[in-house]
Formats: C-alpha cells, sequence, structure tokens
C-alpha cells in the first residue's frame, strides 16, 4: 500500500491563528516509499527551518532535493538548507537552471537562482536533466513540459540571453513531480509556468494513469482573465481531477472558481499543513 505525506513547509500564507511562518514562496516535503524529498526551498531557508522544527521534521532526513525551476521564490534558501541536511544529496533541476533570467518592468532585475551551479556542487550532487527522472518506486519527475495548450502559452514578460541577444525565455525549466497511487495519481507543481492544465496531461500521458486523485501546487493564475481561468477549471473536471490543494501563485479569483467547482474538493495551501493521501 502506497502511502503519500506531503508537508507545507513554506507558502504565501501561514494559515488562521497559526505558529507558521509564510513567505513569497514554496516548500514542500513530499514523503513517499520510505524517502523524503524537498520540493523547492522558498526565498530564503529561515522559515523553511522554524516551520520543520514546529513539524518535528529534521533535515538529515532529506533524501533528495527537487527544483521546479528557476525562480528566486523556489531557489533562494538551497544553499543554507544543504549546509543544515549535513550531507551530499541529489538535486535534481532542469540543465539550464542556472542561467541567467531577468525581468525589465518596472526595472531590470534578477529574479533566478541567487547563487551559482560551483556553489551548488560544493554541497550536493546535481542531476541536471530535461528529461523525466524515476527518483522512488512511485515518484516521477515530469521533466520538460514540451505539449502546452493553446489557451495556457502566454508572454510571461522573462528573459534570458543567449549568444549576446536578449531573449525572451520561455520557463522550459518548469517540471514537476507524480506520484502513483492506488486511488490514481497526485501531481504535485511549484508554479506551473508550463501551464497546469498541460501538466496534469503530460502526468497522464508520461504513466499511463488516467485517475488523477488530486493537483497540488501553484497555478500561476493571478493575472490571468477570467476565460483562461474559466477553461482551467473545466479542463480540471473535465480531466476528472478529484482535489484540489492551491495557493501562492494561483490568484484569489481563480482560487474562488475552484472554490465554487469544487466545494470541500477544495483546499487552499498554508504553511503547516500536512496532505495525507
Amino acid at each position: 500500500m502506497v502511502s503519500l505525506k506531503v508537508y507545507v513547509l513554506l507558502e504565501d500564507y501561514s494559515g488562521y491563528e497559526s505558529p507558521f511562518l509564510a513567505q513569497h514562496g514554496v516548500s514542500f516535503l513530499i514523503e513517499i516509499d520510505g524517502k523524503r524529498v524537498l520540493f523547492d526551498t522558498g526565498q530564503s531557508a529561515g522559515p523553511i527551518l522554524h516551520n520543520m522544527e514546529l513539524l518535528g521534521i529534521e533535515p538529515s532526513s532529506i533524501d533528495y532535493v527537487f527544483l521546479s525551476h528557476c525562480h528566486y521564490d523556489h531557489t533562494g534558501g538551497l544553499l543554507e538548507i544543504l549546509k543544515v541536511i549535513g550531507r551530499r544529496v541529489p538535486v535534481i533541476a532542469y540543465p539550464s537552471i542556472f542561467r541567467r533570467h531577468f525581468v525589465t518592468k518596472p526595472y531590470l532585475r534578477e529574479v533566478g537562482v541567487p547563487f551559482s551551479r560551483e556553489e551548488v556542487e560544493e554541497l550536493a550532487e546535481l542531476y541536471l536533466t530535461a528529461d523525466p527522472l524515476q527518483i522512488t518506486e512511485n515518484l516521477i519527475s515530469t521533466g520538460e513540459i514540451t505539449e502546452r495548450e493553446e489557451f495556457e502559452r502566454e508572454e510571461l514578460g522573462v528573459y534570458t540571453i543567449e549568444d549576446g541577444r536578449v531573449v525572451r525565455d520561455e520557463l522550459r525549466d518548469d517540471m514537476n513531480l507524480v506520484a502513483k497511487t492506488p486511488e490514481g495519481l497526485v501531481i504535485i507543481s511549484g508554479c506551473s509556468h508550463a501551464g497546469i492544465v498541460s501538466i496534469v496531461k503530460h502526468a497522464v500521458k508520461l504513466t499511463g494513469e488516467k485517475n488523477v486523485r488530486a493537483v497540488i501546487g501553484g497555478f500561476h493564475l493571478i493575472e490571468a482573465g477570467g476565460d483562461r481561468i474559466t477553461k482551467t477549471v473545466g479542463e480540471f473536471q473535465r480531466l476528472g481531477v478529484g482535489e484540489v490543494y492551491t495557493g501562492h501563485c494561483t490568484g484569489l479569483r481563480a482560487e474562488a472558481e475552484f472554490l465554487k467547482a469544487y466545494g470541500d474538493r477544495f483546499h487552499k495551501l498554508h504553511s503547516g499543513m500536512v496532505i495525507r493521501l
């Protein structure tokens, strides 16, 4: 019997009357097949380590680290957390995750990984691949999402530099984790820059499992128009997604639509939340 537990170590929202700390960013701890996978590391390690202590989780118990994409609010705490783990664990990420990544509005600002590849390699073993990667028997990385729904393709307003030229960054490094449970797939995303519907469809195709038990993470609909939000919720229902756990960059309008559609099967993420599936 596969047991899956997801600890929300960090989220934008701390919950009502909560002792847990919040910060713009995401960090989950996934417990499956006797292993612990740290999914993203927020902006900084402090709030995550504080929340881990409240949850009774020892950093040294972490077996793997998975980075969903390059953004600072998902990678910033990595170095300090690796130091606290105290041994060289695998860090799984996309090959170009350390690239220059920036915005120009309202001014030029770096928003990518706030440290170098070499600094990480001093502390951990890097597994940089765009391919799906089996981490445990029932946990797999999606790899790069190459097929994106037309309505989820949008100008992201981020850039990189290639061969001395400024080019639009399509965030090809957006990757996710998929857990297999007896009741179906549990898909865990960071920001869903590839499009959350595209991610769900990719996970179904990758695993051959059509039943999607739950989707957990940020859906990046915070600046989306009503049409895209409606299409996203409709596709979730058409795909038979059982439960929705979301927050971070999803946005209030989208959360309201998911709540309306899913009722008690909608859950707002918050720091300190423990999801058992």
